[in-house]
């Protein structure tokens, strides 16, 4: 059989005529109408592509930093657990590592990159592998490890570098039946901790007790029937969504652990899930009923049906969503993959718009993220990774970069965000209290815009244990991983700061040089760095300083012009 052949018509279907009037031969069959004309549109330039739309986030890209500034040689896990199994601070990365007979992780100060010691110093204190890390949002001294031994252990970390295995943990927290699979802190109460493990259970836990082993946890929530794969709080901590092995998604109350919402969409199966800041709407990644990797938005009052589902690829690894409530943007690292997928997300349809995304052929086996207040915001950087490579022992920092052609403080891009305070003391969240998260600007030299005094009971809690209380240095200068200019922050003011803890401090002055965050150079390389990076800054304030005197001379003349203006 011949093929039909099909062509466009713009307007009514003209018969084919030999002359005589009539039409020897049948009109040929026409396709179905091409898409609808945007307004203005002339024929010949028709778009299958939906309407341009605008966005400052458009350009973003993806930068990784230079071989001089990764971790190398790093012993990474080698478990198939599908966690993150890094954890990030302005101060320091810390990493699963393996570990003859027993569980340990590495914690490296953030500015020590290059080559690893081999020997460099674990910590290491639980029986069977470790399968999470999480550090304290408040504290930038203290992490939070869970194992396959059944136990949370909370770990203080000391300033000073490390100089042999650190096996004295502060806390452990005895409870589950089996290996835990996740540790969650609550995002604005101090002291309160979140665990679930492989006996199907979600335990709530106050660490704010005299006792370093806790027995018991204030709540056991009970409502799965199989292994829960991913925790998520909203922004204030009054609710908990969990992704359970047993395909269903719950928003559960992480107080009274009742179940508010659940999902049993059947053409979804969600691995993790992910509330999306204050948009009143969960993301959750998965695979479909055709086995492709798949993205789903739900409306957190009504999980019957997802919103939007987008399928991915026909890849096999988990998908780790990361949601910046600052930028509204989105990025799926996928396990296995080399690329980091970004998108904006709304609250209006189509709720998922795909920007680009950061390629790579080194594939990532977990990932971790720094806190915003951790960035470099000269560099307009406005989130930063840390990939695992295991094969090649490599830690590589990928920082997404908005490109900016000022170097002034970009007050579009960094709007107020979550900083290094709790909002809530534990007893407070426990007896039904919520509040957002104490806000700070990431402008260098700012205070935070809602202040509180952190709350009493965390100087109780910092004082027992197995190990002695170390001060810790609540400062927020951050060094900056590849070696651009570093900036203060802000400064925290603690109550629990006493004369002692600030001679304390002073005492790690060296020449002008804080030994912990900006060590002294070392090698002649070194130092042509430092001076160059001075160099730069002079140049910078110099340009500064011009721009300003210019700005004074045109209002002096502003202002003899209406003057003479007056007098007239």
């Amino acid at each position: 059989m011949m093929p039909v052949l099909g062509v466009w018509s713009l307007g009514p279907p003209q018969p084919l005529c030999d002359g005589s009037g009539e039409s020897p031969l049948s009109p040929l069959p026409l396709l179905p109408p091409p898409p609808s004309l945007h307004e203005g549109q002339h024929p010949s330039t028709m778009s299958w592509h939906p309407q341009y739309r605008s966005s400052k986030f458009r350009h973003v890209f993806g930068k990784p930093a230079s071989k001089e500034n990764c971790y190398d040689s790093v012993p990474i896990t080698r478990s198939v657990h599908d966690n993150h199994f890094c954890a990030v601070n302005p101060h320091f990365i810390a990493v699963v590592t393996e570990c003859a007979g027993g569980g340990a992780f590495l914690v490296i100060p953030l500015h020590q990159t290059g080559k690893l010691d081999p020997h460099y110093p674990k910590v290491c204190g639980h029986r069977g592998n470790v399968l999470d890390i999480k550090w304290n949002p408040f504290d930038d001294f203290e992490i939070a490890s869970c194992s396959e031994d059944a136990t949370i252990k909370i770990w203080a970390i000391p300033k000073q570098l490390l100089s042999k295995n650190l096996t004295a943990y502060r806390k452990e927290l005895v409870g589950h039946s089996r290996r835990v699979g996740l540790v969650e802190w609550h995002p604005t109460a101090a002291n309160i901790l979140f665990s679930s493990g492989y006996d199907y259970k979600v335990m709530v836990w106050n660490l704010d007790t005299k006792e370093s082993v806790i027995m018991s946890p204030v709540r056991t929530i009970t409502c799965h029937q199989d292994v829960i794969l991913s925790m998520s709080f909203n922004t204030n901590g009054s609710l908990l969504a969990t992704a359970c092995k047993d395909r269903k998604i719950r928003v559960l109350d992480p107080r009274m652990g009742t179940v508010l919402q659940e999902a049993s969409y059947k053409g979804h199966r969600a691995n993790k899930v992910l509330f999306l800041g204050n948009l009143k709407k969960l993301l959750s990644t998965g695979t479909s009923r055709w086995n492709n990797r798949q993205m789903a938005v739900w409306d957190q009052d009504d999980l019957s049906v997802p919103l939007t589902e987008e399928d991915l690829d026909g890849s096999s690894g988990v998908l780790f969503p990361f949601y910046d409530a600052d930028t509204n943007m989105l990025y799926v690292v996928g396990k296995g993959d080399g690329n980091i997928r970004y998108y904006e997300v709304s609250a209006d349809k189509p709720h998922l718009s795909y920007l680009t995304e950061y390629r790579s052929y080194n594939p990532q086996k977990g990932i971790g993220v720094m806190p915003k207040r951790g960035l470099d915001v000269s560099a307009c950087e406005i989130f930063r990774f840390y990939k695992l490579i295991t094969t090649k022992s490599l830690i590589e920092p990928v920082s997404m970069i908005v490109p900016r052609r000022s170097e002034s403080y970009q007050e579009d891009i960094y709007p107020p965000t979550a900083g290094a305070q709790p909002s809530l003391t534990a007893q407070e969240w426990l007896s039904g209290m919520d509040k957002g998260p104490v806000l700070v600007s990431l402008r260098p030299g700012s205070q935070m815009l809602s202040p509180r005094a952190l709350p009493a009971e965390r100087s109780m809690s910092n004082s027992v244990g197995p190990t002695p209380a170390l001060a810790l240095d609540r400062s927020e200068k951050l060094s900056m991983v590849d070696g651009r200019r570093s900036f203060s922050l802000r400064e925290e003011k603690v109550p629990r700061w006493t004369a002692e803890h600030k001679l304390e401090e002073k005492s790690w002055l060296t020449n002008g040089f804080d030994i912990f965050e900006c060590p002294p150079p070392k090698t002649e390389n070194e130092l042509l760095q430092m001076f160059y990076r001075q160099q730069e800054e002079i140049r910078r304030l110099r340009e500064l300083v011009t721009q300003r005197e210019v700005q004074a001379k045109q209002l002096e003349l502003e202002i003899k012009n209406l003057r003479m203006s007056s007098e007239q």
